[in-house]
């Protein structure tokens, strides 16, 4: 599976943006999907997820900010940003998660960076 994250850039406080990860190489319905990020000085943390079947979750710091989305017709995982804080600067990842007989395998795509000016 190869993961390809995009839509970051820069913003004010308050603004918004949408990543896309668009996935190769398997089909978006057998995956459970997340979004992490990594601000600067910090370890990677998840902030969305959506598993095959749809149901989302989120970190408390982006609930009602952010919404995870998958249109599994055009493989493509979605990330919508409102109300953008400087907090939330960083790296974003894709990662998807394929149930395997032999336990789960993961897969991540480069990051794309958002930054968030005061």
């Amino acid at each position: 599976v190869q993961l390809q994250a995009s839509g970051g850039g820069l913003v004010q406080a308050g603004g918004s943006l949408r990543l896309s990860c668009a996935a190769s190489g398997r089909t978006l319905s057998f995956l459970d999907m997340n979004w992490y990020r990594q601000g600067p000085g910090k370890q990677r943390e998840v902030v969305a997820s959506i598993t095959r079947g749809g149901s989302t979750n989120y970190a408390d710091s982006v609930k009602g900010r952010f919404t995870i989305s998958r249109d599994n017709a055009e493989n493509t995982v979605y990330l919508q940003m409102n109300s953008l804080k400087p907090e939330d600067t960083g790296d974003y990842y894709c990662n998807a998660v394929e149930a395997l007989l032999t336990g789960p395998r993961y897969y991540w795509g480069r990051g794309t960076l958002v930054t968030v000016s005061s």
